[in-house]
């Protein structure tokens, strides 16, 4: 059978009843995939033995590279060693050369070496140790039937180390894979489907080289570019050419790559222009803010926001008056125009944003559905408000919400530049 791709294989019962988040798979895949890697599977198993022989059995008669984490601390519990054994047809013996780093590595934090620690030095006979330089287990190499096998610590720095520093170099320089370049680029305004409607004759045109992947989440879509060819200069420059032509389709629905954030490019704007925000909100109840100052430097720009959960306090503190909020309901676009404009004024803003909306799962009729939202936007240049409906999920609709109040300052203020 021909064998190709990486299984990663992560061990441990804590992974299998949710008390840990399997953070490590997620770090390698990426880490693997930017390096043109294929990954075939990503396993969760418990600290079992059967369970240990099985999958790495089965992922031996179809994988090209095997990666395993967990089970190779000191205690009890931890059994990959010994399970690796009986696979390998092993034995453990000392290796003094770990045994001297865990020697050195306790010393050097002052604390005595124990028999538990000093077994760390226990090694299949027959594997390559791999030393860990940020801790005591090592890791161990397998070659078997054309398919080869790492087992890792679990220890999520550890594992990085080594990954880092050793089981990339290796399988790229092992492997001969093409080079990737990879952006991926992030929109907001737009659902997954109707955006990928819009630019439908753009994919179709991309080439065999060339993959796209739409990641969707509430307020904005990712969309992963990946160029493979053999020369780097040429992958890097049909890359490019790709978003080029693709910011001429949807130039107003990109606000960044990578690792931006909505949050992050709505700062940097609101620093090159010297202008200010503040917000009024409501059904969000001061998320957004929390978005806007989770940007270092954002006391540059952000003055403040009043919570107006309640009718009285929109009345109260933002002096709305309550016959507008009885006539037109504390969900209407002259509530959240009002919301906007005078936090404004209170804060002394360049501009400010509202909100005011149904999150649900109650609350809603017929008239105003759960999901029925407000965002309100005030300038110099006037206020006005639009109306969204997000949906029925109370999450969901809190993030369409904040993401799509920030969408609204990015283009408002993007526009007043292109004038």
């Amino acid at each position: 059978m021909y064998k190709s791709g990486i299984d990663i294989i992560s061990i441990g019962d804590e992974i299998l009843i949710g008390q840990i988040v399997n953070t490590n798979s997620s770090w390698m895949a990426d880490k693997l995939n930017n390096k043109a890697l294929p990954i075939n599977r990503i396993i969760a198993i418990a600290d079992k033995e059967d369970a240990i022989k099985e999958t790495i059995t089965e992922s031996g008669k179809t994988a090209k590279l095997v990666l395993v984490t967990g089970g190779l601390g000191p205690t009890k519990d931890d059994i990959t060693k010994k399970t690796v054994c009986k696979i390998f047809n092993s034995k453990l013996i000392i290796n003094k050369d770990v045994e001297e780093h865990v020697r050195l590595f306790f010393k050097k934090r002052g604390k005595d070496l124990t028999k538990i620690n000093s077994d760390q030095a226990l090694v299949p006979d027959n594997c390559k140790v791999v030393f860990n330089e940020q801790g005591t287990a090592p890791a161990m190499y397998f070659e078997k039937n054309e398919t080869h096998y790492v087992f890792m610590p679990g220890v999520p720095f550890e594992m990085k180390n080594l990954m880092t520093n050793w089981v990339i170099p290796y399988f790229t320089s092992l492997c001969k894979v093409p080079y990737l370049a990879q952006q991926t680029i992030l929109t907001s305004g737009m659902g997954e489907s109707f955006l990928a409607d819009k630019i439908l004759d753009w994919e179709n045109n991309l080439g065999a080289e060339t993959s796209l992947a739409y990641l969707p989440s509430p307020g904005r879509v990712r969309l992963r570019i990946n160029v493979k060819l053999d020369n780097k200069a040429n992958a890097d420059n049909l890359l490019q050419k790709h978003i080029d032509d693709l910011y001429k389709i949807i130039p107003d629905l990109i606000f960044g790559s990578n690792n931006d954030t909505l949050e992050g490019v709505v700062g940097k704007l609101l620093l090159e222009e010297g202008s200010s925000i503040s917000t009024a909100e409501s059904c969000t109840g001061g998320l957004i803010s929390h978005k806007i100052t989770s940007v270092s430097g954002s006391s540059n720009y952000f003055k403040g926001s009043i919570i107006a959960y309640s009718n009285t306090i929109k009345n109260k503190q933002l002096g709305i008056p309550l016959s507008i909020i009885k006539e037109f309901g504390s969900v209407s676009e002259e509530v959240a125009i009002l919301m906007a404009k005078n936090v404004r004024e209170i804060m002394g803003t360049t501009y400010s944003v509202s909100t005011t909306g149904i999150a649900g799962p109650t609350g809603g009729s017929k008239e105003k559905p759960v999901g029925t939202v407000w965002i309100g936007f005030a300038s110099e240049d006037g206020v006005f408000a639009k109306k969204y409906q997000f949906g029925d999920q109370r999450e969901r609709n809190t993030s369409w919400t904040v993401q799509t109040a920030l969408n609204t300052i990015r283009k408002f203020i993007n526009k007043n530049k292109a004038k």
